[in-house]
């Protein structure tokens, strides 16, 4: 697992986990993690994380509907 350090602002205001939140809330969206992955990353489980993501404003169905039609033709 790599390792980053970041110089941000004071004006932020932002500790640890809303960072990691942060990070991982975006990082689910754009498909690069998923939700066990960024729940990890966030530090908390996967149904706390999936539970705030609606605070982020991301949904936790984070797929294309191209998939949904596939899932439901091979129901």
């Amino acid at each position: 697992m790599k390792t980053l350090t970041l110089n941000l602002p004071d004006s932020l205001d932002l500790d640890n986990s809303d960072l990691s939140m942060l990070i991982a809330t975006k990082l689910y969206e754009q498909g690069k993690l998923s939700l066990g992955q960024a729940a990890e990353l966030a530090g908390l489980t996967k149904r706390t994380f999936a539970e705030l993501l609606a605070k982020y404003e991301v949904s936790i169905f984070n797929s294309p509907a191209s998939d949904l039609a596939k899932d439901v033709a091979n129901a």
